[in-house]
């Protein structure tokens, strides 16, 4: 059994994020990069589309961690704890705004709002 089984035995392990998505490999890295607008609301941008929809997304106010639920359930861990700035954030708000960004320029291509569920382990 492993240590997240024991803690949390009615959440599957996590899965690497990248394999969720399109297009990466050694010279095409995932980059998500999570943010605080002026309001406070969360941003999170990211410049690989996934390849299922996103049900929810989950964050552990103890770990600072934020995992991607999958529609069938499965869990991907996006890899990094978040700063304690932002952590502060995320325990107020109840949606994130994912925005999908070109890989070649940058701009936005595309936005959407994905449920927050907020727990502590």
């Amino acid at each position: 059994m492993t240590e997240d089984t024991e803690v949390h035995p009615e959440r599957p392990p996590a899965g690497n994020l990248t394999d969720f998505v399109y297009g990466v490999d050694k010279e095409n890295p995932l980059d998500i990069e999570v943010a605080v607008k002026e309001d406070g609301k969360i941003v999170l941008f990211h410049n690989k589309p996934f390849k299922n929809d996103l049900s929810w997304l989950e964050f552990d106010l103890g770990t600072n961690e934020l995992d991607f639920v999958l529609d069938d359930g499965e869990i991907r861990d996006v890899g990094l704890p978040l700063t304690e700035n932002v952590a502060k954030h995320m325990q107020n708000s109840h949606q994130i705004l994912m925005i999908l960004l070109d890989d070649n320029t940058g701009e936005a291509k595309e936005g959407n709002y994905i449920p927050l569920i907020i727990h502590k382990s």
